[in-house]
């Protein structure tokens, strides 16, 4: 660690003493405007929550079991993993997608198939189709998802950065809401429209994208490595410094996003596959990423994310209602929590939100095994409610971290040349890890119950030591400076600083300059 250590104390110039004190996101209308857009990437991550809580409710509908004759065994598993396949699929083309043609022509792509996929599912007459559907929306989401998430965070005003970005993955939560109290109130209409309403609803963010995305800016970055300076210069200062090319902050921003992508073109090593494992920093950065993808799934988190039925079942809670109402209530309770992570990210610092909730997750894991196992024994109501109790407690400790920081912790770390490729690597990972835990868990709960709780338990214990040897704070950085924290104190930050530093210099002094000139006729 003491490359990192290192990396992180090495002086670097603030880019905060740049910004214009006055210029909020609640007074800005340009500040507002890029918000607003935004919002409408954002919500690609609300279409993943809805899935992940649909397939969870349709297994206690009883019209759309009897439709589906019931599905069980592989055939469930299969209902269960086809939309993380299909991500899988998507991935191949994803990163090049992303870079070749943009990252908005992306979302509006992976927001057309997603569209096709909904369609296709609320009107499916067989499982066929219904596999066929689920599949359309995991290749669109994989590809949609991978450009919003990136443009996101290449996009935003650098002071709010952290937190809009972190709000990426938090938004999950906004799916799973909407998808739980839908199913919870569908769930009472006697026919198949039971199930297909909450199947139409699903395409709603998808199809706000495919009006509204070719509004939203492109990647400042994007343009850049495209030769497009000019479009890029222009971007930052619309809605950056309310088209003020000369501003500071933005010069700062542009010469530093120039320097970045000029240092990486002259490094052949940044380019290409092997080059997210081609240095130490590399190798470094895709340990970490792939680390908190897997941790992200294989937390614990798996069990009540798509078989909380059967856990609900272990501790005696078979009621159809009861189960869909305490669902329900979970996702805003996630919801609440992740959101609250999202916005103390820049505050507390990503270092300290992941330990606290590493430690939170095994505290309130490990209390939820032994109450369960308590339940096993005795069939204590005492137990049973202890166990529900322990569930919200972990998820609170588990969505202050994991849910908001995932996704933009991994895409600060990355330079601009591997963000694609390793975002891409982070969302493969995440993927396994999923289809694992959709044919692992249902298996593993049948034969050894609350005993494999225990499993879990050991595995956070890990899961804590090693984030609090590889994790690196990044907090009050821009996203080149961040990127560069991995590479230690060499000479990489300093090239992508000092162009930077320069200019924002020079344009302070004409500032200064005015401002001294101005005064005289202000009186």
């Amino acid at each position: 660690m003491a490359v990192g250590t290192a990396a992180i104390t090495s002086s670097s110039v603030d880019f905060h003493h740049l910004v214009d004190p006055n210029r909020k996101w609640y007074n800005n209308r340009r500040l507002i405007i890029l918000h607003a857009w935004l919002v409408l990437l954002l919500i690609t991550s609300s279409t993943n929550g809805f899935d992940g809580s649909l397939m969870n409710s349709l297994q206690s509908m009883t019209h759309w079991q009897t439709f589906f004759n019931r599905p069980e065994g592989g055939t469930l598993g299969l209902l269960n993993a086809i939309q993380n396949i299909g991500s899988l699929a998507a991935y191949p083309f994803s990163p090049y997608l992303s870079d070749g043609i943009g990252r908005r022509p992306s979302v509006w792509i992976g927001a057309n198939i997603m569209i096709a996929g909904s369609i296709l599912q609320t009107v499916c007459q067989d499982i066929n189709q219904f596999i066929g559907a689920r599949f359309l929306i995991g290749f669109g989401l994989g590809i949609a998802g991978s450009a919003a998430a990136m443009l996101v965070t290449e996009a935003s005003y650098p002071v709010y950065r952290p937190q809009v970005s972190s709000l990426y993955n938090t938004l999950w939560y906004s799916g799973n809401i909407i998808a739980s109290w839908a199913a919870f109130g569908t769930a009472r209409i006697n026919s198949d429209w039971s199930w297909r309403i909450p199947s139409v609803l699903q395409a709603i963010p998808s199809v706000l994208q495919f009006f509204l995305v070719w509004f939203v800016p492109e990647s400042p970055r994007w343009l850049v490595s495209k030769g497009k300076e000019t479009q890029a210069l222009r971007t930052l200062a619309y809605y950056h410094a309310d088209g003020d090319e000369s501003d500071p902050l933005v010069l700062y921003e542009f010469e530093e996003i120039k320097a970045a992508i000029n240092l990486d073109r002259e490094v052949k090593k940044n380019v290409g596959w092997k080059a997210l494992v081609a240095t130490k920093g590399n190798r470094k950065r895709m340990m970490v990423v792939v680390a908190i993808a897997w941790f992200s799934q294989w937390s614990g988190n798996g069990l009540v994310s798509y078989y909380l039925n059967q856990v609900f079942d272990t501790i005696g809670i078979t009621d159809t209602n009861v189960q869909l109402l305490i669902t329900g209530i979970l996702a805003i309770w996630n919801f609440i929590w992740a959101a609250l992570g999202s916005f103390q990210a820049e505050r507390l610092g990503r270092r300290f939100l992941f330990l606290t909730s590493a430690v939170g997750m095994t505290l309130f894991f490990t209390l939820q095994t032994i109450c369960s196992a308590r339940y096993a024994v005795s069939q204590s109501d005492v137990a049973a409610h202890a166990v529900i109790a322990f569930i919200f407690l972990y998820y609170a400790a588990y969505d202050i971290a994991f849910s908001p920081l995932i996704v933009s912790y991994t895409l600060e770390i990355l330079p601009y040349s591997l963000r694609a490729k390793g975002f891409n690597v982070f969302n493969f990972a995440i993927s396994l890890a999923l289809i694992f835990n959709q044919y692992v868990n249902p298996i593993a709960l049948g034969k050894l119950g609350w005993k494999y709780y225990i499993v879990y338990c050991c595995w956070l214990v890990f899961e804590t030591a090693f984030l609090y040897f590889f994790i690196i704070e990044t907090k009050g950085r821009t996203l080149e400076e961040t990127a560069a924290l991995f590479d230690g104190p060499g000479e990489d930050l300093h090239k992508i600083q000092s162009p930077a530093n320069a200019a924002t210099e020079v344009r302070q002094d004409d500032y200064d300059s005015e401002k001294a000139s101005d005064s005289p006729l202000k009186v």
